[in-house]
């Protein structure tokens, strides 16, 4: 019988750990640029880029993604390459 890997993003209690990738609203990009962005690095259709695009722009910031960390870092270290503004943080 096969041994099982451990999870890398499980706590002490057996409970996954979930984490978000935050986009930050900036003065610098526009409005094309963050839904385009989004739409290619994070998989969202043009709607749902565009809705997360003014969250930012209204609220300050918008939680774009979930997920495990390991998916979710590639994505915001290539957004930031994009010159947008992202981290990803434990929920």
């Amino acid at each position: 019988m096969k041994k099982e890997e451990p999870d890398n993003h499980t706590t002490e209690k057996g409970k996954k750990e979930s984490f978000i990738l935050i986009l930050f609203n900036d003065e610098v990009n526009s409005f094309d640029h963050v839904i385009r962005a989004l739409a290619e690095v994070c998989g969202h259709d043009e709607y749902q880029a565009e809705q997360c695009a003014m969250i930012a722009h209204f609220k300050g910031s918008c939680e774009v993604k979930a997920g495990s960390k390991t998916s979710l870092s590639p994505m915001s270290s290539e957004l930031n390459k994009r010159m947008l503004k992202t981290k990803v943080e434990r929920v």
